[in-house]
């Protein structure tokens, strides 16, 4: 462990420094935006994900999530903005271009969900043994939570900081920790803090108030909703009901202590959850009647099953667990997942948000941040939680440990500040007063909740007293005919062609190598360590 004292004051002071600032250039992103297909009347598509597109199992850009009709878009990494946003809409407009007759939702909460969850196709992903695999964990999915949560839908933010980064400040306060130690422990760091200072994220880019109320479809709840329309529900103060208990944030692994408190210990407690013995999803059968309804009978089945807003992640290599990469090789980026699926963007998300978005993670990795205890754990929780559900309330209070309880637009305020010094170190680096108007724009709704994204969509909604679904409908046409109209600005599409057709050769020749059946391809997974 490093035994650094600096503030985050003085960080950015020798940060500043000229033999320093430069080393600072490059962040890393990348992007998965997740999205469902749906038919013109707003229905979820019942639809195979179409074959024009490649193998969705082996496709580096357009691949399914949980069902058949959830898309995700998946960006390379990049460090230009520009580049990436634009990558981002080449593989959307290539999309739209092998939809037929469908569109894409542009909401985080569901399209219209009729019937029940038999009418939302789970992924398929071919017949190899790691293609069942990759279905059966949705049917685990399916049976434990439902598929309703499953197919909510956001964008995931990946976020690394450069070589040259890591070497400097290795250099400034790594003192005797090996590299590779150094990086993980200040990731770990950037993680403790996003749990401390996360609820901004929904604040700001909730855009999720409101829901068809097709997605509750008799579902037992506590909220005191209010009605739109002839089917829509809405809380007045709400930013995103994708991240309350209804949806995202699984109430189901409430109890589950997942620590960030070092890497070493965040992977031995995923490594538990994963092998310890559940007994409600023991109810459910591992396999009934010589039919597979679940990986596991454990508390997770496998380590994507965490629902948490920020994960630490490595590559890992085919057939490597994601913890084994992690302690082998330490943190390579983080994923912050708790953003919603902006409804004011073709490609669900801009530039602004990701300027900000950068400012905000660039903030938690430098604020010093010291362990989580469990009574800062529930507090931080309490807090995301009062935010999703209420967070425009007037005089929102908000706790902050081991201090008084301050409001949500006070906090944001002082948070805010510390948020222009690090924007300032970006713009002096390579943000040519980029991050400083970003950083402008979100001030602007702390100050006035009606300038948030939620707000927006609340106001739209109640103001033409109309239902979600027309709502939803009209942007995901202006959509569909802008990207469509749109030229490619990265990638021509014999790009996509091109890895349509290699995707499907990689599926094939996984499909060919198969040397073990199912059962035991899946007792050889959870025996590796």
């Amino acid at each position: 462990m490093t035994n650094s004292t600096l503030t985050l004051a003085e960080r950015i002071q020798a940060w500043h420094q000229p033999q320093s600032l430069p080393a600072i250039k490059g962040i890393r992103r990348g992007i998965e935006r997740e999205s469902l297909r749906i038919q013109p009347d707003g229905q979820l598509a019942q639809t195979e994900h179409p074959a024009s597109l490649g193998a969705a199992m082996t496709h580096s850009n357009i691949t399914t999530d949980f069902s058949e009709s959830q898309m995700e878009f998946i960006t390379p990494v990049s460090d230009s903005v520009d580049i990436l946003l634009a990558q981002l809409g080449d593989i959307h407009g290539y999309v739209m271009r092998h939809l037929n007759n469908e569109q894409l939702w542009p909401l985080s909460m569901p399209c219209l969900l009729k019937g029940g969850d038999e009418h939302i196709p789970l992924a398929q992903y071919g017949r190899s043994n790691v293609g069942r695999m990759k279905t059966l964990y949705r049917q685990g999915l399916h049976h434990r939570y439902g598929s309703r949560m499953q197919v909510i839908s956001g964008v995931h933010f990946n976020f690394s900081m450069p070589d040259s980064f890591w070497s400097e400040w290795h250099r400034q306060e790594g003192g005797d920790t090996l590299l590779q130690d150094f990086v993980s422990e200040q990731y770990m760091g950037l993680a403790r803090n996003v749990y401390r200072f996360g609820w901004l994220i929904p604040y700001l880019f909730g855009a999720s108030p409101a829901l068809c109320g097709s997605f509750l479809n008799g579902t037992k709840h506590n909220l005191p909703f209010e009605r739109l329309g002839k089917g829509t529900l809405y809380l007045p103060y709400a930013t995103s009901l994708r991240l309350s208990d209804l949806g995202y944030t699984n109430s189901a692994q409430a109890d589950l202590q997942i620590s960030l408190d070092s890497l070493a210990q965040y992977v031995t407690s995923l490594r538990n959850a994963i092998g310890t013995h559940e007994p409600d999803f023991a109810k459910i059968g591992v396999k009934v009647e010589g039919e597979y309804r679940q990986l596991n009978d454990n508390v997770l089945q496998i380590e994507n099953e965490l629902y948490a807003p920020i994960r630490p992640k490595r590559t890992a290599d085919s057939g490597e667990k994601p913890t084994d990469a992690l302690s082998t090789r330490g943190v390579e980026y983080i994923e912050l997942r708790s953003v919603d699926v902006n409804p004011y963007a073709a490609v669900g998300i801009d530039a602004t948000q990701v300027r900000l978005l950068d400012t905000f993670l660039l903030w938690c990795l430098l604020t010093p941040s010291a362990p989580l205890t469990n009574a800062e754990n529930a507090l931080n929780r309490r807090n995301f939680n009062k935010v999703v559900l209420e967070g425009r309330k007037p005089g929102l209070e908000l706790e902050v440990f081991g201090e008084e309880s301050r409001t949500l637009s006070d906090l944001g305020e002082h948070y805010f500040t510390e948020l222009k010094a690090v924007a300032d170190l970006l713009d002096a680096c390579c943000g040519k007063g980029c991050y400083g108007k970003a950083h402008q724009a979100h001030l602007a709704a702390i100050k006035d909740p009606a300038k948030t994204l939620s707000a927006k969509v609340l106001t739209e909604l109640k103001a033409a007293d109309q239902d979600i679904l027309p709502f939803g409908l009209a942007l995901s046409k202006r959509y569909h005919d802008q990207l469509l109209a749109g030229r490619p600005l990265y990638w021509e599409d014999s790009y996509f062609d091109e890895e349509g057709c290699r995707s499907l050769a990689r599926q094939r020749k996984i499909e060919q190598s198969e040397s073990v059946d199912f059962d035991t391809f899946l007792k050889d997974y959870f025996a590796k360590t």
